[in-house]
């Protein structure tokens, strides 16, 4: 091949090759890529071809081991493929997430803010019930209280809550 000049087997082979690693690839930019791998490969080992005229089945063999091996790794870049609908769903289905995130987010300063404006019997009690997020038991602890006085501060203090929802609501 030595004798062979590169430019000349390119010109005479491209066809060739690109339609034999389309076939493979189905992908006219994977086919391209296959037919530069290989003449790549060829310049590499253009010393090691015997005799001038088996140089086309030569080719062949390269281009279409290196289109195979080019699919094999882009469909392993590719993963599974979504449908567009499942796409579109899945992004419907975020902003709603986000949206109902942020107004839990927003309800929930809120509630923080009405809880500080509670007597301080009951602000003790929500405060460990909301922000630390205590059962009644570990809030009767904390407190040195009986767990039927947390249960009953628990419930006035959701009582005075909503009261103070409706006059700010």
């Amino acid at each position: 091949m030595n004798t062979i000049n590169l430019s000349e087997v390119y010109s005479m082979h491209y066809n060739q090759l690109f339609h034999l690693s389309y076939s493979i690839t189905r992908d006219v930019q994977l086919a391209e890529d296959a037919v530069q791998e290989t003449f790549i490969k060829v310049w590499k080992k253009a010393n090691s071809i015997q005799d001038d005229g088996k140089i086309a089945a030569w080719l062949s063999v390269v281009a279409k081991r290196t289109a195979i091996d080019i699919l094999r790794s882009e469909r392993k870049k590719q993963g599974i493929p979504m449908e567009n609908d499942m796409l579109v769903n899945l992004g419907k289905e975020m902003n709603q997430d986000v949206e109902q995130e942020v107004e839990f987010i927003f309800f929930m300063e809120e509630i923080r803010k009405a809880i500080l404006r509670l007597g301080n019997t009951y602000r003790d009690v929500m405060v460990l019930l909301v922000k630390h997020e205590l059962k009644g038991k570990e809030i009767a602890s904390q407190l040195k209280i009986k767990p039927a006085s947390v249960k009953t501060r628990i419930y006035r203090a959701r009582k005075e809550l909503r009261a103070l929802a409706e006059v700010n609501g």
